[in-house]
């Protein structure tokens, strides 16, 4: 069985995916407004990715015997100033989720809860991949500037994410 202290810790994890997947929908809303397409197609997939690892941990938690007790999201922003800005937030929010997933871990570690380790590496690892994304388009965003030619075509390719 999962201890209260692991347990309140998931739920807070849980209550942060859920927050990236509104965030992420948010900014696939914004997108969508100034017809960044690419862009939006892109989000979406990001807030249903986060969905996904919100439920990992709403099933694990029930595997342990857990109580998942779900807590209010507070609201994302409407407005960006500028793709660069959404996606530096965006940078800035995947690393605030990698510190809490490292807290987690280390909370684990503190009450011996090798099997929160376990479950915990696999996110620690799409930790990585989140933030080199979110980064790599944030240079890559910041190399186009103002050139909306250059825009377009990044919007081209971020559309072409699959699943």
């Amino acid at each position: 069985m999962i201890s209260a202290t692991v347990q309140d810790a998931i739920n807070e994890q849980i209550k942060a995916e859920l927050h990236s997947a509104y965030l992420y929908l948010a900014m696939a809303a914004y997108c969508e407004f100034v017809n960044l397409k690419g862009f939006a197609q892109w989000m979406r997939q990001q807030s249903r990715e986060e969905v996904t690892h919100a439920m990992k941990l709403f099933d694990y938690s029930h595997d342990r015997g857990g109580r998942v007790r779900l807590q209010a999201i507070p609201a994302p922003p409407a407005e960006f100033n500028s793709p660069l800005e959404m996606m530096e937030q965006t940078l800035v929010h995947e690393r605030k989720v990698t510190a809490m997933i490292n807290n987690l871990y280390a909370l684990a570690i503190k009450e011996s809860d090798y099997p929160t380790q376990v479950q915990l590496q696999w996110f620690i690892t799409e930790q990585v991949e989140e933030e080199k994304n979110a980064s790599d388009i944030v240079e890559r965003l910041k190399m186009i500037g103002e050139q909306k030619p250059g825009l377009l075509l990044l919007d081209r390719e971020m559309g072409a994410r699959s699943a």
